[in-house]
């Protein structure tokens, strides 16, 4: 009974530290069939904006309405010009987006590419069940922390042989002690707003 009340009670802390990652990381935002995109398409084919206003912080609006109206205006000059305005405003609203996530920006990626947890992601938003994420992302942060746990212990056994194997172990040490810090932090503290592109600060030990 201990083992499946630890394992659900990782299970909801991993949650948590999933609920609490920045949408960008979440959503591939700077893919061409990310949700930024997406909404973007949405918009300039009903000519109304706001699907992707909620991207943006509010201080970008102005200056991406006058994108957006300069994209509709290029839209209707012919498919080429479409094709081109499309362009314009999706990068526009992308680059701005990340921006405010703190993140440069590298271009439009192409989709197909994204990391199985981003798909397992948008999976579990799709069918409304979460639980092949929270499995994956459990045995991840579980296998991290016994790899580095184990490595830790070896070394210690020799940690007084010489300076060197006694470097070797504190480096081990540090990471192991930082690793699981990292991940509870931002489980029990999650950013207020994530916009703030901040990451918690890891204690000194």
């Amino acid at each position: 009974m201990k083992t499946v009340k630890n394992t659900l009670s990782a299970a909801g802390l991993l949650v948590t530290l999933l609920l609490a990652l920045p949408p960008l990381v979440w959503g591939h935002c700077d893919t061409l069939d990310g949700p930024v995109v997406v909404d973007a398409k949405a918009a300039l084919a009903k000519g109304d904006i706001t699907p992707v206003l909620k991207w943006i912080p509010g201080a970008e609006e102005a200056g991406m309405r006058e994108a957006f109206a300069k994209a509709l205006v290029v839209r209707g000059k012919g498919e080429e010009a479409r094709a081109l305005a499309d362009q314009y405003f999706f990068e526009t609203l992308v680059r701005v987006h990340r921006a405010s996530e703190g993140a440069p920006y590298t271009g439009l990626k192409s989709g197909g590419a994204e990391e199985e947890t981003i798909v397992a992601a948008d999976q579990a938003l799709a069918t409304g069940k979460v639980d092949g994420l929270v499995n994956l992302v459990v045995a991840e942060v579980e296998k991290g922390i016994r790899r580095r746990f184990e490595e830790t212990v070896e070394r210690r056994k020799h940690a007084e042989h010489d300076v060197g194997h006694g470097r070797a172990y504190v480096a081990s040490y540090v990471e192991f002690i930082h690793y699981g810090e990292r991940i509870y932090q931002d489980a029990v503290h999650p950013p207020s707003h994530h916009a703030e592109g901040a990451a918690p600060a890891v204690h000194a030990h």
